[in-house]
Formats: structure tokens, sequence, C-alpha cells
């Protein structure tokens, strides 16, 4: 009878907890949905018309931008919204175009000596309009060169490794090897004849002293390779090293003349190989092995000035440079005689260690800006070390601009002893609105404050998305501000950085979950409105919480309707 009571008293017990759990899950989804209803009532009352779709390119997005003047220079994102629903498209014949995933985009760039990858978008107008022109060049280049395409929107790691940054994108592999960009015609007849070019003999005989000294007086810079026959293993590894460089001349010989003219003793042992510029540093000579991979790490390091000054012209020398580190000298145009030489200087000692930069600091086309992306203010002449766009990371000269300090500096970052430097503004002296102001050093104190849910717009001052959104955000602040676990906050992102916040666009959107600052923060990939942000919070919010809804005044109060009648509330609470 006892062990009869007992299992009826625990069955009992189950009951209640289950009914008592029941209820509390009802009663939490109702206070949502009734948390939402107010939400979207207060939004359609003051209806704020922003494009739901996110600005992933935005139109300096950094400092590489500045190689185009600050324009968006890929695709058609550039400053008009989508289109969701598009025309009907003709049928295009793309039996030559290979399509590419993941797994086979490795196995096709390696197995074609020529290979022409587009990485597109299926909603892209540009790519639509190219993919007649494309097919047909694919067509016509069999033999000669592989097309193939890649939807970027499906393989975004891909996208991501190659930097992609609008579309159409369509890059040149040449076995294998780092890419290069096509910018010429999107049309068949252009990237044909670009192609054939490509792939024509990329190196030239010399077996005349007057062709010599026409070659040397004609062109700026130029590889010549002093050779035992102009057929054979070295012929063909200087020929593969040449298809890689599509910004200058190689040529062979077997002569001494000539290669006397061209600076070679007559008595070296073959093979021997020069770069001759006309610039300050006029001769560089090789003396690794005579391979392809050898070779091309020679004329990558020595064809560039040792010191580039940042100009519309030069800044495709810095970016499309496959050394990422830069050393860069920022001077205004009365202080670059003093520093130059000493920049140039350390440079011989650091050829394809660092990509050596002037910036003049004066100069309003170009130079104002790249010094303000780097935080460099006044006049002083600033020395920096620059990781590129992959992590930014700058690391600043603290000292005299002098050869032994910057060799210093430079070693330094080698050996991975250096501190990085972040941009801030100051910090507020008060910080006390719906919207918490984040700069660079009160970062760690307000966004990483692991007892907080905090919830960070990264904004540009000049975008119009960010302008749009702002009343939209600084509402959303309003209601939240009294939860105490929850912070919603700003940082402008072209006056301050944080190694945590990385900003894809403008605006970016991060949440960093309280208890977990360690990881990296949540990208906020919702529609841009009071409720779905909310609903966001709701879900992702390591502490819970409620809405605080003020009290209804006077006139605020709900007067009877009839039944055919609707609210604003009502249409808003139809379109949750």
């Amino acid at each position: 009878m006892a062990s009869s009571t007992s299992i009826s008293l625990l069955f009992l017990l189950s009951f209640l907890l289950l009914a008592t759990s029941r209820a509390e899950n009802a009663s939490n989804g109702s206070d949502l949905d009734e948390e939402l209803a107010f939400l979207a009532a207060e939004e359609s009352k003051e209806q704020s018309h922003v494009n739901s779709h996110h600005d992933q390119y935005r139109d300096f997005e950094n400092y590489e931008d500045l190689e185009q003047g600050g324009e968006f220079h890929h695709g058609e994102h550039e400053g008009g919204e989508y289109r969701e629903e598009e025309p009907q498209l003709p049928i295009v014949d793309e039996k030559d175009v290979a399509v590419l995933t993941k797994d086979n985009f490795t196995e096709f760039v390696g197995n074609n000596s020529f290979a022409m990858v587009e990485f597109y978008a299926p909603w892209c107008g540009a790519c639509q309009a190219l993919a007649p022109e494309y097919a047909a060049a694919a067509t016509e280049l069999k033999g000669v060169a592989a097309l193939a395409k890649i939807d970027a929107t499906e393989e975004g790691d891909l996208a991501q490794k190659y930097e992609i940054q609008g579309f159409p994108t369509v890059f040149l592999f040449v076995d294998g090897e780092m890419p290069k960009t096509y910018e010429g015609e999107r049309t068949k007849d252009g990237i044909v004849t670009w192609m054939k070019k490509k792939a024509s003999p990329s190196i030239h005989n010399i077996t005349t002293v007057e062709e010599a000294e026409r070659v040397l007086s004609a062109e700026p810079k130029v590889v010549l390779a002093f050779l035992d026959s102009l057929v054979g293993s070295e012929s063909a590894e200087l020929a593969a090293a040449s298809r890689l460089e599509d910004d200058l001349s190689f040529y062979q010989t077997t002569s001494p003349d000539i290669a006397k003219l061209f600076e070679i003793e007559t008595e070296v042992k073959r093979p021997a190989l020069v770069l001759l510029k006309k610039e300050e540093e006029k001769l560089a000579r090789f003396d690794g092995n005579f391979t392809k991979a050898a070779l091309s790490e020679f004329v990558s390091a020595n064809k560039v000035p040792l010191v580039i000054n940042f100009t519309r012209e030069g800044a495709s020398l810095i970016f499309e440079n496959s050394v990422k580190n830069q050393l860069i000298l920022f001077a205004t145009a009365n202080e670059s005689e003093k520093h130059l030489p000493t920049l140039r200087e350390v440079a011989k000692s650091f050829k394809g260690k660092f990509v050596f930069v002037y910036v003049q600091m004066d100069n309003e086309d170009y130079g104002e800006a790249v010094s303000g992306f780097f935080g460099v203010t006044g006049t002083a002449p600033k020395v920096l070390v620059y990781t590129g766009n992959e992590d930014m990371r700058k690391f600043i000269l603290d000292g005299e601009l002098t050869v032994n300090n910057i060799k210093t500096l430079a070693e330094d970052f080698l050996a991975d002893k250096l501190k990085p430097f972040y941009k801030s503004d100051p910090v507020p002296e008060t910080n006390d609105g719906d919207v918490k102001i984040i700069v660079g050093n009160n970062f760690d104190e307000i966004v990483l404050d692991e007892s907080k849910d905090v919830l960070l717009e990264i904004y540009a001052p000049w975008c119009g998305y960010c302008q749009s959104f702002e009343p939209i955000y600084n509402k959303l602040g309003k209601y939240l501000k009294g939860i105490d676990s929850l912070v919603v906050a700003k940082m402008d992102g072209t006056t301050n950085e944080h190694p945590r916040a990385k900003a894809d666009g403008f605006p970016t959107i991060l949440f960093f979950p309280g208890g977990n600052k360690s990881f990296d923060p949540i990208t906020v990939d919702v529609d841009r409105t009071v409720v779905e942000l909310y609903k966001f919070l709701k879900k992702h919010a390591s502490v819970p919480f409620k809405l605080a809804k003020p009290s209804a005044t006077p006139e605020q109060v709900i007067t009877p309707k009839k039944a055919d009648e609707k609210t604003e509330s009502d249409g808003a609470k139809d379109e949750l």
C-alpha cells in the first residue's frame, strides 16, 4: 500500500512540474509576442525606410580602395539597391565554361597552364551581361586557355580567400600560381585578345648587338638571362617564370658581347641573370638556383623601386605585390628629401620582406586620406609597419628616423616582438546616452565586459546607410536602456580600431554575448528594424531580459473600434 501511495505521489508531482513548465513556456512566449507587438506598433508610428539588404561593399572599405580613388571598381553594388525580381534572362550556351566549387577548384587551376576564373553572384546584372561574352570567349580559346566560373555566394570560403569585393571579379591563374586580376573589356574580343597575348611566347632571343642596344634604350626595365643554349631546361625555367610577370620583358642570349652590354661579365658562370631598371637602383644580380620559383621570387622583389611613391599610378605596385607587409614613411613634401634616402638604404636589406612606401602627407588627392586611415596626424614624419588589409595591424616607430632605428623596427616586426597600434578617438567624458559611445581605448572596458551582452554598430559618418539606420538604432537603445545586462553601443570605424571589431562594410553590427568574450562576436545578419534586432537579442542574449514598456498616457488609451476598422498597430501585428 505504501509503495502504491509513493508511486501515486511521484506521478502527481511529475504532472504538476510538467504543467508548471508548460505554463511558464506559454507565459514566456506570450510575453515575447506582446513585446514584439508593442515594438511593431511603436515602429509603425514613425516608419523609417531603410534598405534591409546589407551594404557589404562600402565606398571606402580599406586602405587598398584608395588605389581606385575611393570608387568601387568591380561590380554593380556601387550605390543602388538590389532588385529582388529580375527579368527573364536569355539562355546562354556555356558548354565550354567549367563550373567550379571548393571540391574541384584547386585541381582545375593546377591542371591548366592558363586558367581564367570568374567569381560571380546570380543576382548581379553585370555578371549576367558578361555571361554570353565569357561563354563565347571560352569556346574560341579552347586549346589556349580554360575558362571557368564560381558562384561566390555559394562558395564563401573561396571568395574570402581571394578577397572578392565585388562582382564580377575575373582572375587569371598561370601554372596555378597567385592570380592576376583581369581588368580589360568585358567582351569576347577583349578577353580573347588579352588571353592570347598572355599565352604567347614570353621570352625573346637577342642575337645581335644592335637589337640589344634597342632593348636597353626603349624599355624601362628588363630581365636578361645569359645561357649556354637558347633551348633546354634552363630556357624552359626562364619561360615559366616569365609567364608570372606581365609588366616587364624577359630576354635570353648566348652572346658574351650582348651579355656585357647588360653588365654581365663574359667569364661569369652560366646561367646568369640580371634585372635592369631606369631608376636609382639600376641593377640587380640573381645568385640563386635557376628554377621558376627562385627566378620569380627574385624578379618580384627587384622589379619595383626601392621605395614606391603612393600615387594613383604607383598603387598597383603596392597592392598587387605578392609581398603584403609594408613599411611606410609619412612625410610632407619638404621633409621627403631628408628621409627618403634613409628609407632607400633600409629597403636594400629587406627585399622580398617588405614593400617600402612613401606617402606625401600634405598631398590633397591621396596623402591626407591615407594618413587619416592610419591615424597619422600632424606634420611630423613617421614610419610604421602595416601587415596589409587581411589583419590590418600597424606598428609605429617610436624614435628618430635613422637607418638603425628603422632596421630595428623591421627586424623586431619579423621576429614578432612588437605591440600593434590601434586608432582611437578620445574617451568620452560622459557616456550616459541610450547608445554608448565606443572608442578604441574604452573598447575592452565596455564591449569585452563579461557581465554584459553588447550589441555594437560599427559605422562611418559619411555612410548613407548608417545615417538612415541611426534613428532605428537610437530607438532600440532607448527601449533597452533600463536593462542592466544589455548594452547597445556604436563605434566610428573610420577613427577607431580594435582587433575584435572587424567591419565587413558600413554599418557592420556585431553581438558580443556575456561570458563568451574570448570567442569571435556574432555578426547580426537580420533586417535592420527594431523588431528584428530585438528578436535577435532575445534569442542570443546570455542573460534573459524583458522589455520595460512605458505606462500609457491618456492620449495612448485605445478607444473601442468598429469591427471593420484597423489601427496602425493591427497592421504592424499583421506584418509580424
